[in-house]
């Protein structure tokens, strides 16, 4: 298919003017297909030719003010309109649509707990073509009226408020102008919650099989929305611009939440079928955060170009966040953010596929390599930046700027240089040079302390910066508690900027046993501990008072990890240290996951591989006999889960799931069992008819997904042929039974048995991208990739694939991100 170029989105946004898109679905012709009628009044500025674009099944006419175009003069996805004249124009275009299974377009789903079929649109970035005909550019926004015929029985959900006409036809109120990709719509059985806050329907809706998890939570979502939305009135001037705020919960959806206007889309994993963390409600309650602050910055003001993508992400990231710290119980999202969110832009940044927060408009060429910019640089770097923007100027300023910002370009689009200048309007500092610096260059600065002892005059601090970026940040100072050293007292806190403009920063008295630079983690950067504050941290870091103090400490060593200063032994040997005493359920979740995800799956080699995980048996075993008194649920949990992942014999998790319960709690629920039985699977302790005997207890999805997981886990040389083949040969995985498949299939303890499927892989994946698609293309190159082969030969083979093949770009992405990831693992290993 055709990718837009930046030029011809320019070039026919000078040529037209769209008013309206009126709309017409009809999805009860079949399983496979549905017809789509769309009529699009615009205008001509003046004479010249453009193209529509569409991805039918079946063109079957084409009208333009009343006059039959040849439906066979679709070329790829672009249908030319030659000889316009200037003025007023209708087009009307009547198709046949696919539906899809890989998340893209309109996907459709059958739920195998009790049959019912849902389908729901994801457009962006450019998958509205595979609904209906459109210009399909961000900055030529329009007019959406839609209506729909949906089988008897379904409801209708859309950008606007739906009305049920009878006889299974639905319409859905106009939007205001919004941009293509941001149409959306839902139809299926759906269960729904609904309720009224300041004069707007409000609704939450999930699958019919999943109501009593969503009406369990439903108070605790709504509470969530009602002080988001509330919240966000008291800090923009602009109300909420759309007539009614839904947010349904659909079957395999491809990303986290998508912001469309009035129906905002989440993948159904957030409502809850089996116990959870605190830490999980919170990242649901941030997503919900995130979504919402969309609604003015992304669909009320626009991006015009995909470079400014990190607008829209950054923007809503950092008030996702910040918002729900304000205006909900969740108070502490800062340290999760620390911990696990902020890691993804740092690795991102340290990556051959880097970029700036905001990327030169000309590395933006076309819509494939936007697409490319969704990742944690455009995420977590840009709401980094942000933050330490607000730090600098100030939260009164930076929102005066936003609230003019949302003035300027209400139902319209911007780029960075009217947000600048909107920020600018709103200070007496230099925004200009702040955005040159943090906006436009990539790159993660290193920032190391040289500390000096005290004197008369007190101690010093010198600040050596790796980088060129200004930052203002916060510095720790913390002594050993005079009664019990292993407790660390806070003795002082001040802020200075980098680069320090006077030489060292000089303090009063002797020097701290603890120096923390960006304490409070209000910037962006790496920091180093000097040796004294290491050996203080390595014998007291849990007792570090502030939980996001302790995360910026242990963010500090795991960069040392993977920059080759600290051995992966000596960063086990902390979290085995501390985790038994950390008290911040974020904290302890943020190094189990990458104590266990990249030190014992990539960093050590197979003959150090069974220590670690006999390491991470013991913190965790730590931590279940810590929580017996039922105080601390979500850290129990947190250590059941990764006690069963890293457990290198059946017998301990057999005897917890032929009791159906872990000695003291939790009973097991869906999760769990099918947890234990993954990793029995991985330690051939299980066989198909145990998977079998597990899918007839849990048919659902979810329950698919996991006999997918486990039937490619076992050590056996017939299902890896039939998993790879399902999953490489036949196309008809949908895109989450795929990624189960996928994450099942390469175990580190199983090395021989798939050691051929290696160089497979090479060849196996591009062709398959070449058939399914991105959305496959970036499943394959993220959960398919043989991430344990960590070897000169994989990455040999990687390389040989990547100069020799001409890769769709999704794939070569992620297999640059993943080979880049493997040459650091090597040199971990070999340090």
């Amino acid at each position: 298919m055709s990718v837009l170029t930046r030029d011809e989105a320019q070039t026919r946004a000078q040529l037209i003017d769209v008013h309206r898109y009126t709309v017409a679905l009809d999805l009860t012709t079949g399983d496979e297909t549905f017809e789509s009628r769309a009529a699009i009044q615009f205008t001509a500025r003046a004479a010249g030719d453009t193209f529509v674009e569409l991805k039918p099944a079946l063109l079957r006419s084409v009208t333009l003010d009343g006059q039959p175009l040849d439906p066979h003069t679709l070329d790829q996805n672009r249908l030319a309109l030659t000889g316009l004249t200037e003025g007023e124009h209708e087009l009307r275009v009547d198709a046949t649509m696919r539906y899809s299974r890989t998340g893209e377009g309109m996907h459709r789903f059958t739920d195998p707990t009790d049959g019912e079929t849902y389908v729901y649109t994801q457009m962006f970035l450019e998958d509205i073509q595979r609904v209906f005909a459109v210009f399909d550019q961000p900055d030529l926004k329009a007019v959406f009226a839609l209506s729909l015929t949906a089988p008897e029985g379904w409801t209708v959900l859309g950008n606007g408020i739906a009305t049920d006409e009878g006889d299974g036809h639905w319409s859905i109120a106009p939007t205001p102008p919004i941009s293509t990709y941001l149409v959306a719509v839902a139809a299926g059985p759906w269960h729904s919650v609904r309720t009224e806050h300041a004069g707007l329907p409000f609704g939450i809706h999930c699958r019919r099989s999943l109501a009593p998890h969503l009406d369990a939570d439903a108070d605790e979502i709504l509470t969530i929305t009602r002080a988001c939305y509330d919240r966000y009135h008291e800090k923009f001037e602009e109300p909420y611009p759309f007539d009614s705020y839904d947010q349904a919960f659909v079957p395999e959806f491809n990303a986290g939440a998508m912001e469309n206007p009035g129906l905002v889309t989440f993948r159904d994993e957030f409502v809850y079928r089996s116990a959870v963390t605190d830490t999980e409600r919170q990242t649901r309650a941030m997503v919900i955060a995130h979504e919402m602050a969309h609604m003015w910055f992304g669909d009320l003001v626009t991006l015009t170009w995909w470079d400014d993508i990190w607008l829209n992400e950054s923007f809503a990231e950092y008030m996702g966040y910040q918002t729900l710290t304000e205006a909900t119980r969740h108070t502490d999202t800062w340290v999760a953010f620390g911990i696990d969110r902020k890691s993804w832009g740092y690795d991102a940044d340290q990556r051959p596929s880097t970029h700036p927060v905001a990327p030169d408009p000309d590395a933006v060429p076309d819509t494939a390599s936007a697409m490319l910019n969704f990742d944690g640089i455009s995420y977590a770097k840009g709401a980094s930046a942000l933050r330490q923007l607000v730090a600098w100027l100030g939260e009164k300023d930076f929102l005066a700027g936003i609230n003019t910002h949302f003035a300027r370009h209400k139902f319209g689009n911007a780029t960075l240089a009217d947000f600048i200048d909107s920020l600018a309007a709103s200070t007496d500092r230099d925004v200009h040079k702040w955005a040159e610096k943090w906006l436009r260059t990539s790159g993660v600065d290193t920032l190391t302390p040289t500390v000096g002892n005290g004197s008369e005059a007190g101690w010093t601090l010198d600040v050596t910066q790796h980088g060129n970026r200004p930052h203002r940040i916060a510095v720790g100072a913390y002594d050993r508690d005079l009664v019990d050293p292993g407790q660390l007292t806070p003795r002082d806190r001040f802020e200075i900027d980098i680069p320090q403009q006077d030489g060292p920063t000089v303090r009063p008295g002797r020097r701290p046993d603890l120096v923390v630079l960006n304490d409070g983690d209000l910037t962006y950067a790496k920091v180093r501990l000097d040796d004294r504050s290491w050996a203080t941290a390595l014998d007291s870091l849990s007792a570090i008072p502030d939980p996001l103090t302790r995360a910026v400490v242990w963010n500090a060593a795991r960069d040392m990890v993977r920059d080759g200063e600290l051995a992966p032994t000596a960063y086990l040997d902390a979290a085995r240290t501390h985790l038994p005493r950390e008290s911040d359920l974020a904290v302890v979740q943020g190094v189990l996951a990458f104590a266990a995800t990249q030190i014992t799956d990539r960093y050590l080699g197979p003959d150090d591989r069974p220590a670690a995980l006999a390491t991470l048996t013991s913190i965790c075993r730590a931590l279940i006999r810590r929580t017996e008194d039922g105080n601390a649920p979500g850290l129990r949990l947190t250590a059941v889960r990764h006690f069963i992942s890293a457990a290198t014999q059946p017998d301990g998790i057999q005897d917890w799931l032929n009791s159906d319960s872990v000695p003291g709690g939790p009973e097991l629920d869906p999760e769990l069992r099918w947890r234990i039985l993954y990793r029995l699977a991985v330690l051939g302790a299980v066989d198909d008819d145990a998977i079998a005997a597990e899918l007839t207890r849990d048919p659902s999805a979810t329950g698919q997904e996991g006999a997918a997981r486990c039937r490619a886990a076992l050590p056996d040389g017939d299902a890896k042929a039939a998993a790879w083949d399902r999953m490489f040969r036949t196309d008809d995985l949908s895109n989450y039974l795929f990624t189960a498949t996928a994450q099942g299939f390469w175990q580190p303890e199983q090395a021989d048995l798939v050691r051929r499927y290696v160089p497979r892989f090479y060849t196996d994946a591009v062709e398959l991208a070449d058939r399914r698609g991105p959305a496959i293309a970036e499943c394959a190159g993220r959960y398919a990739f043989p991430i344990h082969a960590a070897d000169e030969e994989s990455l040999r083979l990687g390389e040989e694939c990547l100069s020799a093949a001409d890769l769709l770009p999704a794939l070569r992405r992620k297999l640059v991100d993943q080979l880049d990831d493997l040459r650091r693992a090597l040199r971990v290993r070999e340090g």
